[in-house]
C-alpha cells in the first residue's frame, strides 16, 4: 500500500510541473506565413497545437536550466541565474539599465561545452514580455564569443506576456554594423548551436515563460 501510495505521489508531482509544446507541423505551418512573428496573448487561445512535457527535476524552462545575466551590461541580477519561481514553474527575469549593449545567453545543451543541430529546425516559439525592443542571436561554438552574430528582431510587447513564433529562415535573421557581420553562414551556426542570446541596448524588463525549439528537446542535467 505504501508503495502505491508513493507511485501516485510521483505521478502526480511529474504532472504538476508538465508544459504544452507547441509541435513541429504547427510550426512549419507559422513559418510559412512569413517573415512576421504571430504574437498569441496568454490567456486568449492558447497554443495552436500541444504535447506535454515535463519540466527537469532542477530549475527549468522547457529544459532549458542556463538563462544568464553575463555581467556585460548593466542589469538586474548583475550575474547568474534569472530564474525564479512562478506559481508551479519557473520564469527568467532580467532588467536592462542604462543605453548600453546587455547580454543574456541560454545555453541550448545546458552546459556550455554542448552544442546542438538545429539544421533541420523551423525556428522557436518564445513566451515573453519586453518594454522594449531587442535581439536574440544564434551564437554556435566555433565563434562563441564577439558581438558579430546572427540575429533575429525580438519586438517589444508593452509589457504583456505573448507568444511568438521565431523563424530560422534566412530572410529573418540580419546582422548588426555596429556589432559586425559574422564570417559564417547562418547554416553553419544552425548546426553548431551552442546557445540563443538576447540582447539589447536599451533599458528594459523582460521575463521569459516558454523557449520551445521546434524538433529539439534539451537534456536535462
Amino acid at each position: 500500500m505504501k508503495m502505491l501510495i508513493s507511485a501516485i505521489g510521483a505521478s502526480v508531482l511529474g504532472l504538476a510541473v508538465c508544459l504544452a509544446v507547441p509541435d513541429a507541423a504547427n510550426a512549419q505551418q507559422q513559418n510559412a506565413r512569413g517573415p512576421a512573428p504571430a504574437a498569441t496573448p496568454l490567456g486568449a487561445r492558447g497554443l495552436p497545437s500541444r504535447h506535454e512535457r515535463c519540466e527537469c527535476a532542477t530549475p527549468s524552462i522547457d529544459h532549458l536550466q542556463q538563462w544568464l545575466a553575463s555581467g556585460e551590461g548593466t542589469t538586474v541580477p548583475a550575474t547568474g541565474s534569472l530564474l525564479v519561481p512562478e506559481g508551479r514553474k519557473y520564469a527568467a527575469k532580467v532588467t536592462f539599465v542604462n543605453a548600453e549593449w546587455h547580454v543574456i545567453p541560454v545555453w541550448l545543451g545546458n552546459q556550455f561545452e554542448a552544442q546542438a543541430d538545429l539544421s533541420r529546425s523551423s525556428g522557436f516559439w518564445l513566451t515573453y514580455s519586453a518594454t522594449a525592443g531587442l535581439y536574440v542571436q544564434l551564437r554556435p561554438a566555433s565563434h562563441w564569443s564577439g558581438g558579430d552574430k546572427w540575429l533575429t528582431p525580438i519586438p517589444t510587447t508593452g509589457g504583456h506576456l505573448v507568444t511568438r513564433f521565431f523563424s530560422f529562415s534566412p530572410r529573418n535573421w540580419i546582422a548588426l554594423p555596429e556589432l559586425g557581420t559574422p564570417t559564417y553562414s547562418l547554416a553553419s551556426a544552425l548546426g553548431e548551436a551552442r546557445g540563443l542570446v538576447f540582447v539589447g541596448k536599451t533599458a528594459n524588463t523582460l521575463d521569459f515563460r516558454g523557449l520551445r525549439i521546434d524538433g529539439y528537446d534539451p537534456p536535462c542535467l
